[in-house]
């Protein structure tokens, strides 16, 4: 089918089945190379209109679509925005909180054709009958959301997410889209590596959100910033959240507000899972002003009016940072974005990103490879070593990076190439997550950056995302000081944004950003370097590949 006549189409059906009224360009081209068969990565905000995408998109390739989806109100969230549409084809899930015999009704649907979209945790396919039903059914498109789950180097990385390049190949690759509302370019280069995607269509769109007014305020004591953050949550026009670091601080923080008058609440992964939900619902209706949160609370919060966004501590990186952010102002109206910052708090966040293997676990999983006679699968694995799932499913993607593991159907083995010990395994494995760390410790430097810069601060937070924004924005508090300047384009610079580098002790990068004396490059085994251009000329640092 043209390409036109594929846009044509598209639109007809989202005009039919969703009842919109338009795509927008990034929906339409991500639509048009799916139809053709070609995978996608799309690294859209919140609110774009993601979904959008394999919702129209599966109804153009003939066949069902799987969407993993990590959380259960996500997954809630998108079908029933597919059930409230006037003639969408039908959805259906299969999750743990659901009885076996909704589960099984879900499967006959998708088996007899009644249902275009199954929605499924990364949970379920490390179940090997789950995999067997899909390979069993007619699947034409596989959505990965929250697609930076799957990079070790993303904000949010789940080892669920690892196994999602080989269900891919194991159904066949059907053409596969990968969704995501931020995603820095390494992050990029890997979702499109650890899902195994062909040549795709990457799109980045919207990362530049005018309506969000940036700030930065720093404190001396822990005490002057819980005050400061309280008499502005105080001030602010309502609903928001206030962003911690730890569940004591939510939990403070919320009977801090609640002392004001504020009706307010604290969210953390250690609340029973039913005061979760309740302080989730009652945010989306109104009847909460503000939530003190970790970043557990996250993903799902798809609410239009949020006023306000205040961190009262450093995140881990600027895709964090970027992504909490964005549940302000989705309405398109004016929020407040401001991070009370200490410079002892980044000492917090690199005690959070140093994480060594488990050198016992390491080597019991290298043993039991050795005597297997076959793949084996994560759960058989963990079971005949002792250890938690996630926790060898973990040490297992820090194996297969150092090339001592491979993937293979049925489950994990030996890389063909590894001839090693145990001992050999367990220190690749580590010589693995130092890596890691260093480039958690750039991303923590990168933080520091955006927290100190006098510059403008939208100028520093898109240019970490690879995007080039020429004027000072006027929309964050070095503009309204003065402070900023114009980053004025520079002639023929020979590292533009995004061109590839090599350095004479690093290796291979991607330039981040630039500015008139200094750029920024994201190295593979070092993480995010600024390099002043006085000492690569002097030195010759670099040279363009």
């Amino acid at each position: 089918m043209p390409a036109h006549s594929t846009i044509e189409r598209a639109r007809e059906l989202a005009a039919e089945a969703f009842g919109w009224d338009e795509l927008r360009s990034g929906q339409e081209d991500a639509i048009t190379a799916l139809a053709e068969g070609r995978d996608a990565l799309c690294v859209m905000p919140t609110a774009y209109g993601k979904s959008a995408i394999y919702q129209v998109a599966g109804m153009l390739v003939a066949g069902q679509t799987v969407v993993v989806s990590p959380l259960l109100a996500l997954q809630a969230d998108q079908m029933a925005g597919i059930a409230d549409a006037p003639d969408a084809p039908a959805a259906v899930a299969v999750n743990s909180a659901q009885s076996d015999s909704r589960n099984e009704d879900a499967w006959r649907s998708l088996a007899v054709g009644e249902s275009e979209f199954i929605f499924l945790a990364p949970e379920q396919l490390a179940k090997a009958e789950v995999v067997e039903r899909l390979r069993n059914s007619d699947v034409s498109l596989f959505v990965v959301d929250e697609a930076h789950c799957v990079s070790a180097w993303g904000h949010d990385f789940r080892p669920d997410y690892l196994r999602l390049g080989t269900i891919i190949e194991r159904l066949g690759h059907p053409v596969t889209l990968a969704l995501t509302a931020t995603g820095a370019p390494p992050v990029r280069e890997e979702i499109v590596e650890r899902l195994g995607m062909r040549e795709p269509l990457v799109l980045t769109r919207g990362f530049d959100r005018p309506n969000l007014w940036l700030g930065v305020t720093r404190h001396e004591s822990e005490d002057d910033k819980r005050e400061a953050v309280i008499d502005q949550v105080q001030e602010l026009p309502k609903p928001g959240l206030v962003y911690v670091a730890t569940r004591r601080a939510a939990e403070e923080y919320a009977q801090a507000l609640a002392e004001r008058g504020l009706r307010a609440a604290a969210y953390h992964a250690g609340l029973p899972a039913k005061e979760r939900t309740r302080v989730h619902e009652a945010f989306l209706d109104d009847e909460i002003d503000v939530v003190a949160a970790t970043s557990a609370f996250g993903m799902g919060i798809d609410k239009p009016n949020v006023r306000f966004v205040l961190h009262a501590a450093v995140t881990e990186s600027l895709d964090s940072y970027y992504q909490e952010i964005g549940r302000a102002g989705r309405d398109g109206e004016p929020a407040t974005i401001e991070l009370h910052y200490r410079l002892e708090d980044l000492g917090l966040r690199r005690f959070f990103a140093a994480k060594h293997p488990d050198a016992t676990v390491v080597r019991s999983i290298i043993t039991a490879l050795h005597t297997a006679e076959r793949p084996v699968r994560n759960t058989d694995l963990a079971k005949a070593v002792d250890a938690n799932p996630r926790k060898v499913s973990g040490l297992v993607g820090l194996l297969h990076d150092a090339a001592v593991v491979q993937r293979a159907r049925g489950g994990i083995r030996l890389a063909s190439g590894f001839d090693g010990t145990a001992a050999d395994a367990a220190r690749l494995a580590d010589e693995q997550a130092q890596m890691r760390e260093r480039i958690d410790e750039s991303r923590i430097e990168m933080m520091r950056g955006y927290a100190e810069t006098s510059g403008c601060r939208r100028q520093y937070l898109l240019g970490y995302f690879g995007e080039r924004l020429d004027e000072p924005c006027g929309r964050c508090d070095s503009c309204d000081a003065g402070t900023s300047e114009a980053a004025d384009a520079i002639a023929d610079d020979p590292y533009p944004v995004q061109s590839r580098v090599r350095h004479v002790e690093w290796g291979e990068g991607v330039v981040m950003s630039t500015e008139d004396d200094r750029i920024t490059v994201f190295f593979e085994s070092e993480g995010y370097k600024v390099l002043a251009r006085e000492a690569i000329a002097q030195n010759d640092l670099l040279t363009t590949l």
